[in-house]
């Protein structure tokens, strides 16, 4: 009867851990998606967890709904009004618009207040359940397409060397801007050349953007990521773009760094989680 007892308990532990590994195996696909390296748990599933992975599905789904939906908002609300308080800023820096500086601190106050809950509004989208990885290489060449069309009078070429795989834990469009506005930059100050490379730097990713154009002094790179400072009026642009660029990498717990290149020109460093 003792052996019979062992027998049998030794058969329900082997029963309980055979029937629960499907529930083990849903954990770990589970983790796979809150670490962003899956957006779905997969639909082949046993026949008795599979209406659970169903659901499970369905809740990501409209959270990812709910969530896009959410960024649309934001960003309708940010081109709405951080657009023209930012050119309201510029017209009132004008000498006489605005003697004694009121209306100045006036938009300066509206303009902080508006960022301030964008800020908040973006973050917390930001740090959802979930945390999508969007591969560099891709995004990179797309807008290197675009750019040397776009400064095609310039004759600008620019090279890439992006290990594949190498992905960053960012929203596509939030990566899509932050490598347009620098990459755009450097095409601005290049002479011909630039060039994108990135590697894993620990758990995080470094993008650097580098250029041959004429690059920065110590005083000039301090004050160039100041929002809307520029360093020469007759270049197009509101001088936005480094300023914006930096607010979304320290978002993803990254940064923005400028230094001089071994090209001669401005070299940024923008680090993000990988």
């Amino acid at each position: 009867l003792g052996v019979l007892g062992l027998c049998l308990a030794a058969g329900a532990v082997a029963q309980v851990r055979l029937g629960l590994k499907p529930l083990d195996r849903l954990r770990r696909e589970l983790e796979a998606v809150r670490a962003g390296q899956r957006e779905r748990v997969p639909d082949s599933q046993p026949a008795e967890v599979r209406p659970l992975a169903a659901e499970i599905n369905a809740l990501l789904d409209q959270n990812a709904a709910q969530l896009a939906q959410a960024r649309t908002h934001v960003a309708n609300l940010a081109h709405g009004l951080k657009t023209p308080l930012a050119t309201l800023s510029l017209a009132l820096s004008e000498p006489g618009r605005d003697p004694d500086g009121r209306l100045a601190h006036l938009v300066g106050s509206l303009d902080r207040g508006v960022r301030h809950h964008l800020r908040r509004a973006r973050s917390a989208a930001l740090t959802g359940a979930t945390r999508i990885r969007t591969d560099l290489a891709g995004p990179v060449a797309d807008l290197a397409s675009a750019l040397e069309r776009l400064h095609a009078e310039k004759g600008v070429r620019i090279t890439s060397a992006i290990p594949p795989g190498l992905a960053a834990a960012c929203d596509p469009q939030d990566l899509d801007e932050m490598l347009g506005n620098l990459i755009d930059n450097a095409c601005t100050w290049c002479t011909r050349a630039v060039r994108v490379s990135a590697d894993a730097a620990g758990s995080d990713i470094v993008v650097r953007i580098e250029d041959d154009g004429p690059g920065l002094g110590p005083e000039a790179l301090a004050a160039v990521a100041q929002r809307g400072r520029r360093l020469d009026e007759t270049v197009p642009g509101h001088g936005f773009g480094l300023a914006i660029t930096t607010e979304l990498a320290e978002l993803y717990g990254g940064g923005l760094e400028l230094d001089r290149s071994a090209m001669g020109g401005l070299r940024a460093r923008l680090r993000l989680p990988g």
